[in-house]
């Protein structure tokens, strides 16, 4: 377990941006702009399901995980917050975020379920983040041309992504969560999770004319499919966690950490979970 840093981001987000703000690239911003609208309610969800199945752990054990879970919670408050202010802007450019009306219908079906269920779904998703953060940090390029302050809001949100990316795996694991329900969970969300994110990346360019453009879908196949792209380039991480010794610390955090000490000048350390919430 490694200390969770709540971070302040010292970026303007009240300022509006450009519609293309990803180096004038149709699908890479309306891509992006998908997952934004994603987080808000997702990142609340998970907030919840790691608050909630931590408090039946024996006593004893939620001591071992205080830390690490106020820091969970901290950095998950700061994401919301910080998309929140992302995503109002969206809103005010005509975007409309279906992905969370159906995240919101399809997490009722789990209300009064066993709590490790919720946790199962979140180290489900969190694998899936951590995968994309530690592919756009090692593919940066993808951000070239974009609004500076934007590009440092991805970074940032990846690197702390994969900072916390083992909280709900060793929760669920501390609260004897079955290892099939595990590997089932993550199966409904890969086809949840990808689903969501294509139908609103379709959705956003349907609505700024771009989506049977030719450019449109070269970008796509080069980000998503292409040598070291998006979805092929993480296929063998994808398979990873179905293995029977996986944990999260498996993958490398290295970028991570290089990203955060190398932009010190970007955020600013708070000193408690609860600040991020100012």
């Amino acid at each position: 377990m490694t200390d969770l840093v709540v971070r302040r981001l010292l970026i303007d987000l009240e300022t509006p941006f450009g519609r293309n703000w990803c180096g004038g690239d149709a699908f890479s911003t309306a891509f992006f702009n998908a997952l934004s609208m994603s987080f808000p309610f997702g990142e609340q969800f998970f907030i919840d399901a790691v608050r909630d199945a931590a408090t039946t752990l024996p006593a004893q054990t939620q001591e071992k995980f205080r830390a690490e879970v106020r820091g969970f919670i901290g950095q998950e408050a700061t994401h919301r917050r910080i998309h929140s202010l992302f995503n109002a802007h969206l809103q005010d450019q005509g975007l409309a975020d279906g992905w969370t009306p159906r995240a919101a219908r399809r997490m009722q079906l789990m209300e009064g379920a066993d709590p490790r269920h919720a946790l199962a779904v979140t180290a489900a998703t969190e694998h899936f983040t951590a995968m994309f953060a530690e592919w756009l940090l090692a593919h940066p390029g993808v951000l070239d041309g974009a609004e500076p302050r934007l590009r440092t809001m991805w970074l940032w949100h990846s690197a702390e992504e994969l900072e916390h990316k083992a909280v709900a795996f060793d929760i669920y694991k501390a609260a004897q969560g079955s290892d099939p329900w595990r590997k089932r969970w993550f199966r409904r969300v890969t086809v949840m999770f990808l689903g969501d994110l294509m139908r609103q990346t379709v959705d956003n360019l349907r609505h700024e004319g771009q989506l049977w453009k030719w450019a449109t879908w070269k970008s796509a196949a080069r980000i998503l499919l292409g040598r070291g792209g998006l979805l092929g380039g993480n296929w063998h991480a994808w398979r990873s966690y179905f293995r029977a010794d996986f944990h999260p610390a498996q993958q490398d955090s290295k970028l991570a950490a290089r990203w955060l000490e190398n932009n010190r000048a970007q955020y600013t350390p708070v000193g408690a979970a609860a600040d991020a919430l100012q």
